[in-house]
């Protein structure tokens, strides 16, 4: 496949959006599957909307390094673009929710789109800085540490999912739960 930055960005924007929104929901119409649950939202909490949107990036990430080779900061991209992601939710949603009140059900999706949009541009952007850098891996001198973080945190969203720390980021706004309760 030609390698065209912005369509590979914009193809990840696509992915995860799609992907994070059917594991919404996954979780319910699996019959509230344990298994399900490893990847997939199991309440209205932040910290599961995050998670929405880590399993798909990681995803899209592992298709995404088999034609993007000749990128030796890759990986580190990808972790700075996670990250950037996953604080983009909380910081809009506490925000929006500490000026405005409770936020509805339509501004909830689109701080979802809205962080995946700007993770995935904020990626583009360190991508095409990479291609025009001389020295490919010089900002990036640990590849297989950034895996291994980007897989740690995802090891996090599944402790989490049944071992739930009782602070706001874990708690459903809806039921007060946390986690699978």
């Amino acid at each position: 496949m030609k390698k065209d930055l912005s369509l590979w960005q914009f193809a990840s924007f696509v992915f995860i959006v799609f992907l994070g929104t059917l594991l919404h929901f996954l979780y319910d119409f699996s019959g509230q599957n344990t298994v399900a649950a490893l990847v997939s939202g199991v309440n209205e909490s932040t910290w599961e909307h995050m998670k929405l949107l880590y399993f798909p990036h990681l995803a899209f990430s592992f298709i995404q390094h088999k034609f993007f080779k000749e990128y030796g900061n890759f990986r580190c991209i990808k972790l700075r673009g996670i990250l950037f992601g996953l604080i983009l939710i909380p910081v809009i949603f506490y925000t929006y929710n500490g000026v405005f009140g409770k936020s509805p059900d339509f501004v909830n999706i689109a701080i979802f789109f809205v962080s995946a949009a700007l993770m995935c541009f904020s990626e583009w952007k360190l991508f095409k800085k990479d291609k025009t850098d001389c020295n490919c891996n010089s900002n990036c001198k640990y590849p297989s540490i950034c895996l291994l973080i980007m897989i740690l945190i995802g090891v996090l969203f599944i402790v989490f999912t049944f071992y739930v720390p009782k602070i706001p980021l874990f708690k459903d706004p809806v039921t007060g739960a946390y986690g699978i309760e």
